[in-house]
């Protein structure tokens, strides 16, 4: 071994062990929120996740969880297998930089040594501990999500096809031609972000076997995109497509077995290969023989999801999609649930549908007992052309909020089409600028906050450090008030990490301008490319950083790069090994600086607040309840709590985003660990597919709508395939809603048996609960939520979680009543007029806030709490606000000052800034009776909004304007201190209130009607 290698293969591996220790230091102990609690979960119990799904992930982490000592401690081994795939990842960055570095000193491997070995070696270095410091790669790096393991597939074929092109000379070189094929078969059971180095891979392959002509670099660019194309829309969706057309033949046609299609498939595919591979041994097609066997590899790597076939056919708790068949497989590929989005050509959002094509669409089947049926034609929205156009950015006109963006965006009036150069700026400056380019500079200059933006100054952009700089792109950043100037996710590169992968870029593509275009196209394809195929609509639900770390990855190389061109300036001016030291030295400043930025904001080691939420949200439940949710972040903590550390399994989770597909509903009717199955009357047939997706309100005029119908009778009519129950609605019979004034009705023997109320609110039982529907048209999950209504309450609990959108009660938030972190569906009204859902059970809720509820590390630890985190730990507030004014209303005092003690204690203000919720709190202390606590936090929120108002006041005009719903905010807390004060006659509170209240009264908006 040459001392290249030795070194080469030491210092990688240092920097791997380097990675592994940030990366584990840094994991959080548990699970994360968004998808984290699910893929740990189905990890765990080799479960199905959702759509297109992650197979490989899923199998590969159950290893991990195999070495947890206890349940508790499953979810860090996952995240320590995110660490250990991100470790990896800068491994082969690491001997990816030094691998073009090396060429570009242009000596061979026996040769290279003294300061060009520093050199190359601190390239490597400086490239693969910016991206360990990266922030949107240190994210993923430590929480059990797909993106690091995706980007180790990445980082590795990248790494081969550079291994290939060192030996290419070889008899054996194309082993690692196969090797790849292999790879990125597996990574398909990953993430699909794998693929998207083949067209730069393809390159590598044409520089080396042919001279980079203008013909040849077209033809090259072709090959790269079909191969992409013919892997990502042939072989993914094109086996299991050839497999659900085969097993329908076989099984509906020809009687036999299921499954019996697919088997005949794969001795098909057999055949094929065998016969593909003895033709071009027969002709000597080498390069044939070898693309048979690659793209058999790849189909073998691809071969993980066979596992979640065999499991959706085990019928696990987390069932996603339901995958027990080719045709069930096919639409999990393809993501049917998620709807489709335009690329090439579409309607703008101002286009209205002109036809609703039931007849020409894609044949839809499902798996009967015996046979697949005929359930219906995918529908095909047709629009009029003159709404249509190529390249359709400005495209969703589903979601009102979508819309207004676009037209603020672009500054369109209410009934103004957008053109196709309203199309591209859209393009240019929101998608690329704002949903990229953004995210890049975070990565590479710095970051103003944590906080999700929407394209104002305000929130969520890039920095540099400099003020001068961003002072003139977001304002003054100098005068922040509290708590932004608090900000952890605040960092400042000082653009040094851009400069110098600029530099090293502008170095490559003079000194190796082949294998500069080839990192070029890498950067392109994970980056730019996404942006284009993605097409995201405004308003995400969180930020995308993680979708382009590819594309951050190939700019390190550019970093480590950028060492080797400071290195070939300072020898020309020094010793030459005192140059590659000095170089290399002041390039490593560079990653020492991202990582001391970074850490506080990526230090995730004692958070354990999405274990706790969904421990929360679980124990606020009675036994064998039913818990309606509607989110990644209320469900998918539940699910891990329940799955991974058996926390109170005996309730059922309902999740109201997903009660609109079959599927779904088929899973609830089945008993899952110690819940109950939930009991739904109806046959599936009323469900299927798109039946019943939505029913309109009808006012018909032989149906008193002033009179009060029982739920089941209205269910019965609405489910009903009686011809004079339905309407006619586009030359269709269709069913519809009849009327949306109900009542269920109330057996209070039953009420007592089965313990649905406390002995001390049996008197308010009611003889049934009346009630109007709050929507005119009832989708899908509003539907099944009746039903399940109609057929468990009383039962066993009902509960809505608190973070339920309040048009999912259906209008009865009335008869809800608060006992933690949800609602209780109860016999009796509630209602309290503090503009809140329901009242309060004050005995249950106290004893969940007091002694059963966890904090996650908030109450003990000096924490960093993301936008996401935080917001729901802010709410946290109102929920022990509620509660106390609750039992000031009962007269027990002493137990409400107890109450807002403990919200102080759990969530204190050196993690949770104080915010307009303290008011609340403030309010109860002095209505409690404890004056002098009142008083201190009244006085610590005239001191926090005056100052922001102080810094709002400073702004000039253009800027002031993101900033009005906060200065409202302000003015509003402002004005409540004053009345508090004023009320309990604190005259020296009340002085300094309204002299605040006097000087920035003047910044309040407003609301537009």
């Amino acid at each position: 071994m040459s001392l290249y290698n030795k070194v080469n293969n030491i210092i990688g591996w240092t920097i791997f062990i380097i990675a592994t220790t940030v990366y584990w230091m840094t994991a959080e102990p548990t699970g994360s929120f968004w998808d984290c609690g699910e893929f740990i979960s189905c990890a765990y119990k080799l479960q199905v996740a959702h759509s297109p799904g992650a197979p490989l992930f899923i199998m590969v982490g159950h290893i991990f969880t195999l070495l947890a000592g206890d349940p508790s401690k499953v979810a860090l081994m996952v995240n320590y297998m995110s660490g250990i795939f991100s470790a990896l990842t800068i491994l082969f960055l690491f001997w990816t930089v030094t691998s073009f570095a090396k060429k570009i000193v242009g000596k061979k491997e026996t040769d290279l040594r003294g300061a060009e070995l520093i050199a190359v070696m601190g390239a490597g270095a400086v490239g693969a501990l910016s991206y360990t410091f990266a922030d949107s790669f240190w994210f993923s790096a430590v929480e059990g999500e797909v993106y690091a393991m995706s980007s180790f597939f990445t980082a590795i074929v990248f790494w081969a096809i550079l291994k290939w092109d060192h030996v290419a000379e070889r008899p054996d070189a194309d082993r690692w031609i196969i090797l790849i094929g292999y790879l990125i078969g597996l990574s398909i059971g990953v993430h699909l972000l794998g693929l998207l180095a083949l067209p730069a891979m393809v390159f590598v392959y044409s520089f080396r076997k042919f001279p980079p002509t203008r013909w040849n670099i077209i033809k090259t660019t072709a090959i790269g995109i079909a191969i992409l194309a013919f892997i990502q829309y042939g072989i993914i969706p094109g086996i299991p497509k050839l497999a659900a057309q085969l097993d329908i033949l076989f099984v509906n046609d020809f009687g036999l077995p299921f499954n019996s299609g697919v088997l005949f498939l794969f001795l098909l595919l057999a055949g094929f290969v065998i016969f593909g591979l003895r033709y071009a041994r027969k002709k000597g097609n080498y390069v044939l023989h070898t693309a048979i066997l690659t793209t058999l590899y790849i189909i073998i790597g691809y071969s993980s999801y066979v596992m979640v076939v065999i499991r959706a056919g085990a019928d696990p708790s987390i069932n996603m999609s339901s995958p027990k068949d080719p045709i069930a497989l096919l639409g999990y590929l393809n993501r049917e649930q998620y709807g489709e989005r335009p690329l090439a050509y579409g309607p703008v959002f101002t286009a209205q549908p002109t036809e609703l094509d039931r007849e020409n669409g894609e044949k839809r089947y499902f798996r009967d007992k015996d046979k697949y049926t005929f359930l219906d034609r995918k529908p095909i929205v047709k629009y009029d052309s003159k709404d249509e156009m190529i390249f359709p950015r400005v495209w969703d006109n589903d979601d009102p909020s979508h819309i207004r963006f676009y037209r603020n965006w672009l500054n369109l009036k209410e009934n103004e089409k957008p053109t196709m150069g309203d199309n591209l700026n859209f393009f240019f400056t929101y998608q690329v600028g704002f949903m990229y380019w953004r995210y890049f500079m975070w990565n590479f200059s710095g970051r103003q906050d944590g906080v999700q933006g929407d394209g104002d100054i305000q929130h969520g952009n890039w920095i540099t450090g400099f003020p001068f700089i961003d002072n003139a792109m977001i304002g003054d950043q100098q005068t922040l008030p509290y708590p932004y100037n608090q900000d952890k996710a605040k960092n400042k590169f000082y653009l040094l990490p851009f400069f110098l992968g600029l530099a090293g870029a502008i170095f490559h593509f003079k000194r190796n301008k082949l294998d500069a275009w080839v990192v070029l196209l890498l950067f392109f394809f994970t980056g730019l490319a996404i942006v284009i195929y993605l097409n995201q609509t405004p308003l995400q639900p969180r930020e995308r950083d993680y979708a382009y770390a590819g594309s951050f990855y190939a700019f390190t190389i550019w970093i480590g790069l950028g060492s080797m061109a400071l290195f070939e300036y300072m020898r020309k001016r020094m010793n030459s090994r005192n140059a590659a030291l000095l170089a290399t030295g002041i390039s490593l400043l560079i990653p020492t600086l991202m990582g001391a930025q970074g850490w506080d904001d990526h230090d995730r080691s004692n958070r354990y607040t999405a274990r706790d939420f969904g421990r929360n949200y679980l124990e606020s439940c009675a036994p064998n309840a039913i818990l309606f949710t509607q989110g990644d972040n209320d469900t998918y903590p539940l699910w891990y709590a329940q799955e991974v550390e058996g926390i109170r399994p005996d309730v059922r989770i309902v999740n109201l985003s997903l009660l609109g597909v079959d599927w779904y509903i088929d899973n609830l009717r089945r008993k899952v660990n110690q819940s109950d199955a939930v009991i739904i009357s109806v046959d599936s047939s009323a469900y299927r597919g798109s039946n019943r997706d939505y029913l309109r309100f009808y006012e018909n005029k032989s149906i008193n709508q002033n009179q009060f119908y029982s739920i089941s009778s209205v269910l019965d009519f609405m489910f009903s395939s009686d011809r004079k129950n339905m309407i006619d609605y586009g030359g269709e019979p269709v069913n519809y809603v009849p009327a949306k004034s109900l009542f269920i009705p109330v057996n209070k023997q039953e009420i007592l048996t089965n313990h649905v109320v406390q002995p001390k609110d049996t008197s308010k039982i009611v003889s049934r609960m009346e009630w109007r529907m709050n929507k005119n048209t009832l989708l899908k999950n509003d539907i099944l939520t009746l039903e399940i209504l109609r057929s468990n309450l009383w039962k066993r609990p009902i509960y809505f979680a608190i973070s339920v959108a309040p048009d999912a009660y259906l209008g009865l938030n009335d008869f809800l009543q608060q006992e933690g972190l949800a609602y209780r569906l109860v016999p009796y009204t509630t209602k309290v007029n503090d503009g809140l859902p329901g009242g309060v059970q004050t005995d249950l809720m106290y004893n969940n806030l007091m002694n059963k509820f966890a904090w996650g590390g908030v109450d003990k630890h000096d924490v960093y709490l993301d936008e996401n985190i935080l917001r729901m730990v802010t709410n946290l507030r109102s929920n022990f606000a509620r509660l106390a004014a609750a039992l000031i209303a009962e007269g027990n005092k002493d137990s409400a000052i107890q109450v807002l003690d403990k919200c102080v204690s759990v969530l204190p203000e050196k993690n949770v800034p104080v915010s307009y919720l303290n008011l609340a709190i403030a309010k109860n202390y002095y209505d409690a009776g404890a004056i002098d606590k009142g008083e201190t936090m009244l006085n610590r929120l005239l001191t926090v909004y005056s100052d922001q108002m102080r810094y709002y006041s400073a702004l000039d005009v253009d800027n002031r304007k993101y900033f009005t719903q906060d200065m409202n905010e302000g003015v509003y807390v402002l004005n409540e201190i004053n009345e508090i004060s004023q009320k309990n006659n604190d005259t020296l509170l009340l002085t300094k209130a309204q002299e605040a209240f006097q000087r920035y009264m003047n910044l309040y908006t407003p609301p537009a009607k």
